[in-house]
């Protein structure tokens, strides 16, 4: 494995984080989420189904939750956008966390995706289900900081947690798609934050195209931007030399999904990498949820998990 850091084509040696590539041929070093996002990962989803038989129910599910998703999204909702082009300019993301989170429209999508989502709850999930249609506002706004900053969430709260993430997702990937132009790469320090709203990411992924074939980019859990990355450096530490990649296997020795998990010994963590190369509708955040066999594979090592996926919440009940 090599030491150096792979560079986007026509970037010069002096090309950091931070810095647009100097070739106007070289690979976008930001992308904006596009209009069939939520469509194209609930088919995903179920085609994954097919795929991976001990989870289909739940994964059947989180399809239909997706697909709800995709419908929100075309819903209408107030713009909070007018100051982005000062938080560009001022290297400062755009639709920034910790300063929106209270601005945003995730309450009204909340209450959209429960409505579009109750004739299709099964019965076993009614429970949690109700709990979430019952919760107070107070319970609810309590849950948003603690999602988004990665905190453990009380027992009581687990079970609210997906669909409250799958709002928080509409809410801030409809904001990402009005915005005029995409922020720049992040700073160097920053590089594994998302450039647009501030969130990790779920997962890189290798893509494909003319314009960005091969060319790795950081896919984030929350508002699905993606920002380009160095392949062969870890994304947490920036470190080359202690990389590994795992993957899962069937008793064929076939591989079972286009995903990797990319470990780093120096800084003790992991993100996955989904290969577009290998499945062309591979989608970060879905095979993710596919994947959750390979984050039990790996958890022997004590490697911390390094993604955030707003559907993913330890705890939350099980769709199947």
């Amino acid at each position: 494995m090599s030491s150096n850091p792979e560079r986007p084509p026509g970037s010069d040696p002096g090309h950091t984080f931070g810095q647009a590539p100097p070739s106007p041929g070289a690979p976008p070093m930001v992308v904006l989420p596009g209009r069939k996002l939520f469509a194209e990962r609930a088919e995903r989803l179920q085609r994954l189904a097919e795929r991976v038989p001990a989870m289909a129910d739940y994964l059947r599910f989180m399809a239909q939750v997706v697909a709800a998703q995709h419908r929100v999204l075309q819903q209408p909702r107030t713009s909070v956008t007018a100051s982005a082009e000062v938080a560009i300019a001022h290297g400062v993301p755009p639709l920034a966390i910790d300063g929106l989170w209270r601005d945003m429209s995730w309450r009204e999508d909340l209450d959209a995706l429960i409505a579009e989502l109750d004739g299709e709850v099964p019965a076993a999930q009614r429970e949690w289900f109700e709990a979430l249609r019952g919760a107070s506002a107070a319970a609810r706004e309590a849950l948003v900081p603690r999602l988004l900053g990665g905190e453990s969430l009380d027992p009581e709260q687990t079970a609210l947690a997906p669909l409250v993430g799958a709002a928080l997702q509409v809410a801030w990937t409809r904001q990402a798609r009005t915005l005029a132009r995409p922020p720049g790469r992040p700073a160097e320090a920053m590089r594994a934050l998302c450039p647009c709203c501030g969130a990790p990411a779920v997962a890189s992924v290798i893509q494909i195209g003319m314009a960005r074939s091969r060319v790795r980019y950081l896919h984030c859990g929350l508002c699905a931007t993606e920002w380009y990355a160095e392949r062969a450096r870890c994304v947490e530490c920036g470190d080359s030399r202690t990389l590994d990649y795992c993957g899962l296997e069937d008793d064929a020795g076939q591989r079972v999904l286009p995903v990797q998990a990319e470990t780093c010994d120096h800084c003790a963590s992991y993100l996955k990498v989904v290969q577009k190369e290998w499945e062309a509708d591979a989608d970060p955040l879905a095979d993710d949820l596919a994947s959750l066999a390979l984050d039990m594979l790996i958890a022997d090592r004590e490697l911390a998990r390094r993604a955030f996926n707003p559907l993913l919440v330890l705890g939350a009940p099980d769709a199947g």
